[in-house]
């Protein structure tokens, strides 16, 4: 358990057992899962946890309470990294009250056999609910990253329940930055909803916030502005570094060779920092990542089946479903007898907005020549050429 507050304990969990969160983004260090009590004249519990660390929550739960009972529940997410404990929450306090929105409630009936009726709440944006010395508002915050999310400002505190806003990846007492592992989070997971995200920073821009508490990752109490900006940052889609990005998927090591020279060129022009992804070995939410992360993308791939070779289409493809845009992308391409790779990628990004393409695009047949060499010269300025 963890203080928040005088009255605000956070009972969360941290799983240090788990290595796949949504059964897809890799995770070095565990996950936390975040869940708090407020206790005043009524009790209110923020969110419950994941199924896999009920036991755990369970007993944080019932040392916070001591002798009392749960009054209120309030659901801000659903999904069940949050909501798949809530059955065990009304076992253990029938009389419980649980708060949510319409479509929280309605989602409520789809994932359990019981009818939340006879113990709904339903609030709608600025409704409020006083428990004593604290009053709750409520914000919907629909499609960050579910229709029915909604977050809660307490009013006498001045503390933000951010639901799976400003999160991150690995558990609360993990020694890493927070920024690299809450980008990774973000991008994979909110990144397709930034005029979402963008809605919802308007409203807390309207609130005095002293602590975020979110869903996932660590409490935050210092430096509020540096968090949000970075939100600002994210969710607008603008650069947040300058530098590039070579995204390469090399089927024998030719392509990797034509993206290890071109990196070589732009680190001696300045181009700031320059990341190589393999996207045949690395993790691809990582790649996905850094393509946000810098100003420039270089696509590096090999032609395969009259279209591109699989982990680079894979790669765009998320790319496009998280709203990919405002970058430069220069391409390079390798085919044997017939390079369809260039077209393929261009293609896959095609609709994508304010993305520029440079002119020159490097096309390789088998191995790296000195003519290759001429023409990554040419893309590498052209790059540079382009803020």
């Amino acid at each position: 358990m963890e203080k928040v507050t005088e009255d605000i304990v956070n009972i969360g969990v941290n799983d240090r057992e788990i290595t796949l969160f949504e059964g897809q983004y890799e995770l070095e260090k565990g996950m936390a899962y975040n869940s708090y009590v407020i206790l005043d004249e009524q009790v209110v519990v923020m969110d419950t946890v994941d199924r896999r660390a009920t036991a755990e929550w369970m007993k944080n739960l019932e040392e916070a309470l001591g002798t009392r009972k749960v009054d209120y529940l309030v659901i801000q997410h659903m999904e069940p990294d949050h909501g798949g404990s809530i059955m065990q929450l009304v076992e253990r306090f029938p009389d419980m009250k649980l708060v949510g929105n319409a479509k929280t409630l309605q989602m409520f009936g789809q994932f359990f056999d019981i009818s939340p009726d006879d113990k709904a709440v339903t609030v709608k944006e600025g409704d409020t609910l006083s428990i004593g010395k604290h009053t709750l508002q409520f914000f919907m915050a629909p499609m960050v990253h579910w229709p029915e999310v909604m977050v809660t400002y307490e009013q006498s505190e001045k503390v933000l329940f951010s639901a799976d806003g400003f999160g991150k990846f690995g558990m609360r007492d993990a020694d890493e930055d927070w920024t690299c592992e809450a980008r990774r989070y973000y991008f994979n997971i909110c990144g397709k909803y930034g005029m979402q995200v963008q809605a919802l920073l308007k409203k807390a821009a309207a609130l005095e916030i002293d602590v975020i508490c979110p869903l996932h990752g660590p409490v935050l109490s210092e430096n509020l502005e540096y968090y949000i900006n970075k939100y600002q940052v994210w969710s607008s889609y603008d650069p947040e570094d300058k530098g590039v990005l070579i995204a390469c998927a090399s089927i024998y090591g030719h392509t990797m060779k034509a993206a290890e020279k071109i990196r070589e060129m732009l680190e001696q022009k300045g181009a700031g920092k320059v990341v190589i992804a393999d996207l045949t070995r690395d993790d691809i939410h990582e790649a996905v990542e850094d393509a946000f992360r810098y100003s420039h993308l270089v696509l590096a791939a090999s032609s395969y089946d009259a279209g591109v070779f699989p982990p680079m289409e894979d790669f765009l493809n998320r790319l496009k479903a998280k709203n990919y845009q405002k970058r430069t992308v220069g391409i390079i391409e390798n085919g044997s007898w017939a390079p369809t790779a260039a077209k393929s990628m261009k293609a896959i990004l095609e609709g994508a907005k304010a993305l520029t393409f440079a002119e020159t695009v490097v096309t390789i047949r088998s191995a790296l020549k000195p003519e290759n060499t001429l023409q990554l010269e040419a893309l590498a300025n052209e790059l540079l050429s382009v803020e």
